[in-house]
């Protein structure tokens, strides 16, 4: 069975456009809560938040309205970085937590994405569940068994000391000073005070959300103005968070740009330094190889699942593992959370950075990336190119050039109908060339 509006991620859309309308999300509200309602026991309570998109109060206030048809409570918590209200989903004792947010896309687009009790993405039974009653016409509950909703007045209070917990007591930020960009999204009064708090001297920027601006030329899908920043600003380092604050990525004090791969290895290395016990890392088919060579030097395991942070909680679960995540600044620390989470990923980076008396730069010359090189191929089906003894020749062919120290990935994109063919290997010159040679075969057997 193949679901019809979830994704890896939630569901997600262009505002306006199906299923991303204020009718479904009063559906999606009315099914989600007979859905939690049929797992609890005695009065369900769901928690909702959201992000900075001015389409968030729209879609709040459709799927209050649906919640409590279905007879659940609601806590309210406005802007909120994604993690916090899986965090808060666990400590309210929620049945479960919405999130209307898409992430690092621009304003246009909204989305949801739902958090179990235990503050973990929904497993499919439950995504099935849902998506089943949404066929089926809203029933409200009588008069006396609706739902209420309430706001929670201090959950950014809480959110911010449980970031804080997350760092050694005795840890001080004293005499860093730090760019925060927030991409004027749900971290923007979050994130600053975590880390002056912890003593840093803070340079924020990306902090004003209109609506419209949030992920715009900000953050961590677009770093240069934080980049620019650390520069002007002589900081010791930035960090930029996406639009709803489960992604990362820092920037030393050269003006260099340290992505999650780094972040994983910074992290790892002083897990391995103190002799705390994590099992091994969870990358991804796009991690870095340099990654992968730089963790084996510390004799630490190191696999690879699938694109996509759910893939890689399932890994982490499966080997008992508590540290992983991708290229793009997801970062899972599982010891502490139970979700990607930009604040607490760069507070451990920082934990490094000060238990090793080292700057960021230091820390990360240690793990050299190999360089990569990807073309993306537009395809009118979905194909399989391991059947295709043509595509499968080439790829041997430039394995065999790259040897141990390179590799090549051919994947359909999980987003658009393209196929990516990335080359990976230690010289730059080379892989351009194989990667692009790679592609014309790719491009001659399935191009649209």
């Amino acid at each position: 069975m193949n679901k019809y509006y979830f994704g890896t991620d939630g569901i997600r859309g262009t505002v306006g456009n199906p299923p991303i309308t204020p009718d479904f999300m009063l559906k999606l509200g009315w099914a989600a809560g007979k859905v939690f309602a049929s797992k609890g026991n005695g009065r369900n309570k769901i928690l909702i938040g959201k992000d900075t998109r001015i389409s968030g109060y729209m879609f709040e206030a459709a799927l209050e309205a649906g919640v409590t048809a279905a007879g659940v409570d609601i806590n309210l918590t406005g802007p909120m970085p994604t993690p916090a209200i899986a965090y808060l989903t666990r400590t309210l004792r929620a049945q479960a937590g919405i999130v209307i947010s898409a992430s690092h896309n621009s304003f246009e687009d909204n989305g949801i994405k739902f958090f179990s009790s235990e503050g973990t993405k929904l497993p499919d039974d439950l995504e099935f569940a849902i998506e089943d009653l949404l066929d089926k016409e809203v029933a409200t509950v009588n008069a006396q068994s609706l739902g209420k909703a309430s706001r929670i007045s201090d959950a950014a209070g809480r959110y911010i000391e449980f970031c804080k917990s997350s760092v050694d007591s005795s840890l001080k930020f004293n005499g860093l000073k730090i760019v925060v960009d927030c991409a004027h999204g749900s971290t923007y009064h979050i994130a600053p005070a975590v880390f002056e708090e912890l003593g840093a001297k803070v340079k924020s920027i990306g902090v004003s959300p209109d609506g419209l601006n949030i992920n715009e030329n900000s953050g961590s899908t677009s770093p240069q103005t934080l980049v620019e920043t650390v520069l002007a600003e002589e900081a010791d380092l930035g960090i930029g968070f996406d639009g709803d604050g489960d992604r990362v990525i820092m920037v030393d004090h050269l003006g260099n740009i340290v992505d999650g791969d780094e972040i994983l290895y910074v992290i790892a290395r002083d897990l391995r330094r103190q002799s705390i016990e994590f099992g091994g890392v969870v990358g991804t088919a796009m991690s870095n190889l340099g990654l992968e060579l730089a963790l084996d030097a510390l004799d630490v395991p190191f696999v690879r699942a699938p694109v996509g942070d759910r893939y890689v909680m399932k890994e982490m679960l499966d080997r008992d593992w508590y540290l992983g995540g991708e290229n793009s600044g997801h970062i899972v620390c599982l010891s502490i959370t139970s979700t990607g989470d930009g604040i607490i990923s760069a507070l451990q980076a920082l934990a490094a950075i000060v238990n090793c008396e080292q700057p960021l730069s230091d820390l990360c010359s240690k793990m050299r990336k190999l360089p990569q090189s990807m073309v993306n191929i537009k395809v009118a089906n979905v194909v399989d190119i391991t059947q295709n003894k043509t595509v499968q020749s080439a790829v041997s062919d430039v394995e065999s050039k790259l040897g141990k120290n390179g590799r090549v990935l051919l994947r359909p994109s999980g987003t658009e109908p393209v196929l990516r063919v990335m080359v990976e290997g230690e010289d730059i010159d080379v892989v351009d060339k194989l990667v692009h040679e790679l592609s014309e075969v790719v491009a001659t057997e399935f191009a649209s």
